[in-house]
Formats: C-alpha cells, structure tokens, sequence
C-alpha cells in the first residue's frame, strides 16, 4: 500500500509517501513559511533526486495542492496519478480521551477534534487544516489519525492526575496526557526487535530528545508514565520550554513583571530552557560551541539539562521497580554524546554502565548500542520513524475496513 503521511503545522507541512509493503519512503518533503513571504517546498526521492520550488503558498490546501503536484511531476514525481495513494495517515497532535489509538478519519472524528482544540489550541488548528486539505484534493481516499497522546493512554490514573480539585479534571479534562506517543512507540518496539525480546518482558526508558523533549517510562510495550504533561511544556528543560518550574514562581514573576497570560505563555514556551538559562542559543550545538570556549553560563545549561534528565531517568527505573534499557532517539538524542554521557553518570549503581568510546563515535542516524560490556542495562541509540508508524496503523486501519 502506498500512503501519504501528512504532518501540518501552522506555517508548514512536512509529508512522505510509503510503500508499507517494502517499509521505505518513496518521496519525502516540506512545504514551509505558508502564508509567509519565499514560500518553498523541498522533495527528495529515494534515488536521491531533489527539487527545490519557490512561490506564494498561502494556505494549506494551497500547499497540498503543490506537494500532490511534486509526486505526481513526470520529472521529479514517484506516481503517475494521485488514484496510486491507497490512504493518507495524519499526525494528529491530540486527542483527548476521547482517542486511544489511530482512527478512520470521519466527519464524527473531524467534530471530535474540533472539541479539543482547547487541549492543544497552538497544534490541532494546523492538524485540522491539514486533513481538510487532504479531504479536499483526495475527497473519496481514506484517511487515518495517528495521535501524538495516544500511547500514553495506558497511563495509570494515579500517574496522570494533577494534585488540584477533581472537579477541575472533570470539568476541563486537566490532566496529563503526554506527547511524542507515536516516537517513543516506534524506538521501544525497535528495541525488542534488535534484542530478539518479547517488549511485553521488558522495562524501558524511551528518551526522545529534540528542541522539544520528553520521557516515557514503557512496561511490557505500554506507557505507564512520561514527562510531558496537560500540554508539551512540563518536564525536561528543552530548547525554549522551561520544564517543570513551581506554579508559585511561575506567579511570582507575573506580578512582579506586570505579565498577562499570553505573556506568560511566551516567557515559558519561548523563552526559556536552554535559551533562557545560557542567554545565548535554544541549539545544543551553539551551547556546546560556547562551552569548549569557556562559557559559564553555556555550561550551567548543559549542566542542567543533563541533570534534569537524569532525575527523570532514575524516577521512572523506580516506578516500573528495573529497567532492561535506555533508549535515545531524537536531535539531540541521537547526535549528542555529550549529553547521553552526562545524564548517565552516576547511574552506575542501577546498573548502567557506558562504553565512552561506543558513545562518542555513535553519530545520528546510526542504531546501535553503546553500553559496556558489561553493562546489565542495555543504552542504545535508535533513530525514530514517526513516519512509519503512522503510514503502518494507517494500512492496518484501511485494510480492516475493507475486509468488514
């Protein structure tokens, strides 16, 4: 089956086609600044042939519009009709508790998602553009959305309830929910598979580390806890979120600096983290840079990003009473040694021993393990592929309603 993976953001839409079949990517690409002056879309193909358009794309299914074109282009296109796409698979940010797995995309559905807007006001108004795109040029396909928060639905209630009235939970549905569901899925089923393990044996801790990053703690291939919360803020210290930070504080400043909420949401979501702390950069690579030049305060974020991470790593190994192994996926998760080594110090006690050397020559997009030998916990470095989960629940999701 070939399926469209659409991922639509609010200026941008990343998409692949895939061939579930032989699991690769046909065609992948980014339409970018929608809406926006020097609108562009880049595509590779498999073969390695690349383009480059610039133009005024102003809205989405503007954008769809170029990027069915680009797969269909004699020249530079991987199909020969758009009748060749058996399904589109949607990234969906969030759905509530309404969704606990991927779903055929309905007018019902459509209906269910406007409702949580509310739960993810700055991702699902994007999501919904995108689908309604897609319905738009490719009205009579089927469609599937494969949810960011559906992975996590297995959390226990004691593991997703905030310490504040019920009735609030109740009445707004406040809780947490997690995201990166579909990146920490793909690497913790990748693990099993490398180490011929049955995941419903297995305790791992999935990190998935980017400008935005999370935790999950994943018990017999289930969710049982993750860092991210009722929206992607809580948690790890990321590139310009700050993680978690005591609501009193987070009070404390809005008085003193005279801030309204929509203030506030730009201090915590866009100015903070590791831009915040260094006062330089929201790029490990910057914050690394500056710190081989002696930089203090480059290196106080490092040092507490690496710390918070840890302090993560060792709460969920408790929670789920051992773990077998630590995966890291993600920019910097994959990229990063410095990091992956840092967070992991002091951890020997439970067992988890690196291999420097291992760590240091693994670069990103390589698999592989890096612990010692002699290491009881198994590190490894897994890149993701959201892509592919969504393209795979998609045909699983098609092809069971053609065979009902």
């Amino acid at each position: 089956m070939k399926v469209l993976v659409i991922n639509s953001g609010s200026s941008s839409i990343k998409y692949q086609l895939i061939d579930t079949k032989a699991e690769v990517s046909l065609a992948k690409g980014l339409v970018d600044r929608i809406g926006l002056s020097n609108s562009a879309l880049k595509q590779s193909r498999l073969d390695g042939h690349k383009i480059n358009l610039f133009g005024e794309i102003f809205e989405h299914s503007q954008a769809l519009e170029y990027i069915l074109a680009a797969l269909t282009s004699e020249k530079h296109g991987v199909i020969q009709s758009l009748d060749e796409i058996d399904a589109v698979g949607h990234r969906l940010v969030h759905g509530g508790e309404h969704f606990k797995s991927s779903i055929l995309i309905t007018d019902e559905v459509m209906d269910v998602l406007n409702e949580c807007i509310n739960l993810a006001p700055l991702h699902n108004p994007p999501n919904i553009k995108g689908v309604l795109a897609a319905r738009a040029y490719l009205g009579k396909t089927p469609m599937v959305g494969v949810f960011d928060t559906a992975f996590h639905s297995t959390m226990p209630d004691y593991a997703y309830i905030y310490g504040i009235p019920y009735e609030l939970y109740k009445r707004y549905g406040i809780r947490r929910y997690g995201f990166h569901g579909t990146s920490h899925r793909y690497v913790t089923q990748e693990f099993a598979r490398m180490f011929k393990k049955d995941i419903k044996t297995l305790k791992l801790v999935s990190c998935h580390l980017g400008n935005g990053a999370s935790v999950a703690a994943v018990e017999s291939g289930k969710s049982v806890d993750t860092s991210m919360g009722f929206t992607p803020l809580e948690g790890l210290v990321m590139g310009t979120r700050s993680g978690d930070i005591d609501p009193g504080a987070v009070l404390q400043i809005a008085g003193k600096e005279d801030l309204d909420l929509k203030d506030l949401n730009n201090l915590l979501n866009k100015h903070g983290g590791m831009l915040g702390i260094s006062g330089l950069s929201s790029d490990m690579r910057d914050i690394e840079e500056a710190m081989e030049k002696g930089d203090k305060r480059a290196q106080l974020a490092m040092n507490v990003y690496n710390y918070r991470l840890k302090k993560y790593i060792a709460a969920y190994a408790g929670a789920m009473r051992g773990v077998d192994g630590i995966i890291f996926t993600g920019g910097i998760g994959e990229n990063g040694p410095i990091t992956r080594k840092g967070c992991l110090e002091g951890l020997e006690f439970m067992g988890i021993h690196i291999d420097d050397e291992l760590n240091e020559k693994m670069i990103r997009g390589k698999q592989g393990e890096i612990n010692s030998p002699d290491s009881p916990v198994k590190i490894v470095v897994i890149p993701t592929n959201e892509e592919l989960v969504i393209a795979l629940d998609t045909e699983e999701i098609v092809s069971k309603r053609f065979t009902e």
